[in-house]
């Protein structure tokens, strides 16, 4: 019997600072770019018209910045995710490393699509954003943990309540966050079913 992935109850990174309001799935991941067969190598992807000019030169962006190479936990503003529907923005941000974001608010659209890849999407205060920011600016080298259980994240000795969507989060401790898995792991019930319906039985009586 298959297993469902792993519930996921903590996570701990460093901090990438991404600022500003309605960033939306187009600035994340480009159109041009969701021409593919996989989602596999979108995480090159994220941000690039924000990265790179028409020539390939890299421009100023969190993304491109050494301070925050290898940081797995993104900081955002307000209804982060917004636009379209497209599930290649929480994909390349997966895939290039974010395990976590951490904002104002979000599409409610994008924060679902993050959930079904294991990628937590939690709120946060402004006032409490803003805290947070100034500790990761000021040391980028510097570790928080998110706790689901207790909806908190924890950073240079200070603790901040989150928010989060009921359904999200208890998915995700669950470990039932990915449809396909939970699938796969009850097949055995499904082959069980299959055989008690006449319409694929040839409508034999039981």
């Amino acid at each position: 019997m298959t297993e469902i992935k792993k519930a996921i109850k903590q996570i701990t990174g460093r901090g990438m600072i991404v600022p500003g309001n309605d960033i939306d799935t187009d600035q994340i991941i480009p159109a041009r770019y969701m021409k593919v067969v996989t989602f596999d190598g979108l995480g090159e992807y994220a941000f690039y018209d924000l990265r790179y000019d028409e020539q390939g030169n890299p421009k100023k962006h969190p993304f491109n910045e050494p301070r925050f190479a290898g940081a797995s936990i993104l900081l955002v503003n307000r209804n982060f995710g917004c636009g379209s529907s497209r599930e290649h923005a929480p994909q390349a941000l997966m895939r290039a490393g974010i395990a976590a974001v951490v904002g104002e608010s979000f599409a409610e659209i994008f924060a679902g699509n993050c959930t079904a890849m294991g990628v937590p999407t939690v709120t946060l205060e402004g006032a409490a954003i803003q805290a947070l920011t100034k500790i990761v600016d000021a040391d980028p080298t510097v570790e928080m943990t998110l706790d689901l259980p207790s909806s908190t994240i924890s950073c240079d000795g200070r603790e901040f309540p989150f928010a989060m969507h009921p359904s999200y989060r208890s998915a995700l401790i669950a470990g039932s966050w990915d449809s396909t898995s939970v699938l796969l792991s009850n097949v055995e019930k499904i082959e069980s079913l299959v055989k008690r319906l006449p319409y694929l039985n040839g409508f034999a009586h039981g």
